[in-house]
């Protein structure tokens, strides 16, 4: 199966595409997709949308994962990147995928066993789980793999229930 991670953002849109198989995790590629800064909010937005489209028929993943969104202080920015989050669905929908959303402490949980670890520990399992070489860079894109991981481990549980 092959599953595509969506790190969610306005500016910096995080993906990784992993193969899963038998237990065992074979990336095919992450990175980032970025919009500019200072660019109106609906031209980003359009840019995103074109973006999930070239992913999506590029890697043609079978099953998608995606961030579920959670707002900290600056709540301009969690609108921000809702707006972004949703145009990311329509996208994922019109292409007939069904995407899984997943908390940040349910992709720790699945990747480093414990819901509170640091990024840095995520980045670590994340790279071993996938015998990368180095870190996964940019963090967007390490997260959009680790969120890949999190759905593995979790579509294998789902199908032995």
């Amino acid at each position: 199966m092959t599953i595509l991670g969506i790190d969610p953002g306005y500016g910096t849109i995080g993906y990784g595409v992993v193969r899963y198989d038998n237990l065992k995790f074979t990336p095919v590629q992450y990175g980032a997709v970025t919009t500019k800064s200072g660019m109106p909010m609906h031209l980003r937005l359009c840019e995103i949308y074109e973006d999930i489209f070239t992913l999506v028929d590029t890697f043609h993943p079978d099953e998608v994962a995606i961030e579920e969104l959670f707002f900290s202080k600056n709540i301009t920015t969690g609108i921000q990147v809702a707006q972004a989050r949703g145009v990311i669905l329509l996208a994922l929908a019109q292409k007939g995928l069904h995407p899984v959303s997943y908390t940040p402490n349910q992709v720790k949980m699945a990747v480093v066993g414990y819901g509170n670890a640091e990024k840095m520990q995520m980045m670590e399992m994340t790279k071993s789980i996938l015998h990368l070489t180095k870190l996964p860079r940019p963090d967007d894109a390490a997260d959009a793999l680790a969120l890949a991981i999190c759905h593995g481990h979790s579509a294998q549980a789902l199908r032995y229930r």
